[in-house]
């Protein structure tokens, strides 16, 4: 089939994951084409060169280390006209020149409208839907409220009345919407490969901008060593080792690491339970998808939940590692077999008709 691919430009999560996707497709002799923005884009571009198409993507901003819904609406009105421009010449160049059969969209706008448009059937691949399709069983706490009805209601206006809906998740969950399957985590192939150890060092994936205190809070657990990625430097500050990023040398730290702390993003929290290390998650505020992945971390017993990064909650996260390990090992998943062949059966499906 003719398909077209729709990947967002925010955060890098979305690219990797529809990487492995769309090399699947390719193997299966789908002619895919993608669209999609910003560092999203540069990525793709490189793994498929002469199938990904530039468009203008929505962005978020942020203030004091939390999502600012003000700012993202100004930053939109300010860059519409330019977006439009490009995107509409991109629209009609894929009309022209590749007519799409159908459309798969990972949480993206431009795909799904395009779809829209023209009556192709859309399938959804992404695990913001759980939020929407599924019941939650965690609860919501009171700060998280207002959060949790933004994030629900721009998750059912994303892509509504798709075809079918494969919410990827590492934790269970009810299914409470027709056309909708629950499916694990895509898992990129350097994952799959790694060769999994327990070492002395623990890794640290945060942003200068979302933890300012980072490295003191660090340094007041001498005993430990930290590896830390998102400062994009390579300097020792005593136990505390910054790194300059290497996708090699995350995966290697990551891979031998005892355990993780990091934000709630999805792939890196997928990622470390498939590896069986513990996480230690401190959700970047106002994002409620980043709670409900850390909730369900601590429900599981993979980790610990908090709302604030400090030493002390640290310490006691580190405490309980030999739990936290146990109940990981409960965790099997067979590399995406499971997404693969839903995703070829409904391709076969749409096939037919």
């Amino acid at each position: 089939m003719k398909l077209l691919y729709g990947v967002p430009g925010e955060g890098m999560g979305h690219a990797t994951r529809s990487k492995v996707m769309i090399t699947h497709l390719l193997a299966q002799g789908h002619d895919v084409q993608v669209v999609s923005s910003a560092r999203a884009y540069q990525f793709l571009d490189k793994a498929f060169p002469g199938r990904v198409h530039e468009i203008r993507g929505f962005h978020i901003a942020y203030r004091d280390a939390a999502v600012s819904t003000v700012n993202t609406a100004l930053l939109t009105l300010k860059t519409a006209p330019a977006t439009l421009r490009m995107n509409f010449n991109r629209y009609r160049q894929l009309m022209e020149q590749f007519q799409p059969e159908a459309v798969i969209s990972d949480f993206e706008s431009f795909s799904y409208l395009f779809a829209r448009h023209h009556r192709l059937p859309v399938l959804s691949i992404d695990n913001m839907q759980v939020i929407n399709r599924c019941t939650l069983d965690v609860p919501v706490l009171p700060e998280w409220k207002s959060s949790f009805q933004v994030a629900k209601n721009v998750v059912k206006a994303k892509v509504p009345r798709a075809h079918h809906y494969l919410a990827a998740s590492f934790f269970p969950a009810t299914i409470c919407k027709p056309n909708t399957t629950l499916v694990p985590p895509i898992i990129r192939e350097e994952i799959l490969q790694a060769k999994t150890s327990v070492g002395n060092h623990v890794l640290v994936y945060q942003s200068s901008t979302n933890q300012k205190n980072l490295l003191q809070t660090l340094q007041q657990l001498p005993q430990e060593r930290f590896y830390v990625y998102g400062f994009n430097k390579e300097e020792q500050h005593g136990n505390v080792q910054l790194k300059a990023f290497s996708e090699d040398g995350f995966i290697q730290d990551l891979s031998s690491a005892k355990a993780v702390v990091a934000n709630g993003g999805f792939s890196l929290l997928s990622e470390a339970v498939y590896l069986h290390k513990p996480i230690c998650s401190v959700p970047i505020p106002k994002q409620f998808e980043q709670y409900l992945n850390a909730a369900y971390v601590q429900k599981l017993g993979y980790g610990r939940y908090f709302p604030e990064f400090t030493a002390d909650g640290l310490k006691a996260f580190l405490y309980d590692l030999p739990l936290f390990q146990q109940n990981l090992a409960q965790y099997h998943q067979e590399g995406n077999q499971t997404l693969f062949l839903e995703v070829d059966r409904l391709l076969a499906q749409l096939g037919e008709r």
